[in-house]
């Protein structure tokens, strides 16, 4: 199973499309949930309520994967290797995507990796649309699947 938590909801329609395009390409591999959380005006409680959000929707058994810009970098093929990894001992996959203003450091410490797309910075709702391709890719790549180029 994977868990997807993100800050904040995604607003345009083309995105909303595109995320359940890829969540239903998915469906044949997994169970996905997404869960939003409200993001926070105030910026300098923003980090701590959010992550108090975030931490809350996390059990113990689940192996956290936080986007972070200063996570490693992986290519594709390394992504589904890592994906294939983490699956071979655990059944929980949860991937946390943060807000304006990042995460907090009581979700970093609770994850136990740290992943970066890129040093670029997205808008939430267009990295979430990533996000789902990138594990659709590599479910693809894994089963050996045409898809990866």
């Amino acid at each position: 199973m994977i868990k997807i938590i993100c800050v904040g909801k995604i607003k345009e329609k083309y995105f909303t499309l595109a995320a359940e395009e890829y969540l239903k390409r998915l469906s044949k591999f997994s169970k996905v949930e997404v869960i939003e959380v409200m993001d926070e005006a105030n910026v300098e409680k923003a980090l701590k309520i959010e992550g108090d959000k975030i931490l809350s929707k996390i059990k113990e058994d689940e192996f956290v994967i936080a986007l972070d810009i200063n996570g490693e970098s992986l290519s594709s093929m390394d992504f589904a290797k890592k994906m294939n990894r983490i699956f071979n001992n655990n059944s929980k996959i949860t991937f946390i995507i943060g807000g304006s203003y990042g995460l907090s450091k009581d979700v970093k410490k609770r994850s136990n990796y740290l992943l970066s797309f890129s040093k670029m910075t997205f808008p939430h709702q267009l990295f979430r649309i990533i996000l789902l391709e990138q594990i659709y890719r590599s479910y693809k790549i894994n089963n050996n699947e045409s898809y990866h180029k």
